[in-house]
């Protein structure tokens, strides 16, 4: 008698991991909902919520943008941009975050702000510091400091397609730009997507250092919380819930993206 192999079911196929991560959610939400101190405190900080992800998305926007930019330099082949683009790359990436994102917001907004009405000259309006928001200054910073990470990883991903290919490409006659969009960034994109996820991820908990700066993101509120209630481990509690539900949800999409493009790859 042959004994067939059972087929695995979705329990048996799920991470232990992920079942006990799933469980300290459930507990987590089941407290915030039951408890009534801790329904106000997620009340008070959930309006941090969207700030959080709205510096986040607009600087990992930005730094994605100006990341492949100095990515496709450092691949340019032309020496000057090479250099340029390495100098960037390095300095940014020796300079701490908390140290930058001080830096961009009290010494490079000021000599931004100045340059701007340099620009305008004196029949021009004039343009305050004040007016700078440090919401946008926080933006500025994350924006120049990932932006050297993130131009690392297109420069890896865009040199891990074979030369061979490029060549062969640009043998049936296409320009360097039709070249690099149809044949390099492509499959450039598989060796990206993980790395860029796992940023995108880290800029979500790296915002938390905007509050140093007075931006009302989820930190900051729980801070200003805390101190007037003294509330200090329920507030936090809710702090790193918020930051966890945020965080694990987009490594799960990440993964979910990575298998996908395998399957795809695969076919």
């Amino acid at each position: 008698m042959v004994h067939r192999p059972q087929r695995p079911t979705l329990l048996s196929r799920m991470p232990w991991w992920l079942l006990a991560i799933v469980l300290l959610f459930v507990l987590g939400f089941w407290a915030m909902t039951a408890n009534a101190g801790y329904a106000t405190i997620f009340a008070a900080l959930s309006g941090g919520v969207a700030t959080t992800l709205w510096v986040t998305a607009v600087a990992f926007t930005l730094a994605t943008a100006l990341g492949m930019l100095v990515a496709l330099a450092r691949t340019s082949g032309n020496r000057v941009l090479v250099e340029i683009a390495t100098f960037y790359v390095e300095i940014v990436r020796g300079i701490p975050v908390l140290v930058l994102l001080f830096y961009v917001a009290f010494v490079g907004a000021p000599a931004l702000v100045g340059a701007v009405n340099w620009a305008l000259g004196p029949t021009g309006a004039s343009v305050t510091i004040r007016q700078f928001d440090f919401a946008w200054r926080a933006i500025l910073a994350l924006t120049v400091a990932y932006s050297a990470f993130i131009a690392e990883i297109f420069r890896a991903g865009i040199e891990a397609v074979p030369v061979g290919q490029i060549e062969a490409a640009r043998s049936l006659g296409l320009g360097r730009w039709a070249c690099f969009r149809h044949i390099v960034f492509p499959q450039a994109l598989r060796t990206i997507l993980p790395p860029l996820g796992n940023d995108f991820v880290a800029m979500i908990k790296d915002s938390a250092l905007v509050s140093a700066l007075g931006v009302q993101d989820i930190t900051q509120l729980g801070k200003v919380y805390s101190s007037g209630t003294f509330k200090f481990f329920e507030t936090y509690n809710v702090v790193a819930f918020l930051y966890l539900t945020m965080t694990i949800s987009l490594s799960l999409l990440v993964r979910w993206l990575e298998r996908h493009m395998a399957v795809g790859d695969r076919r």
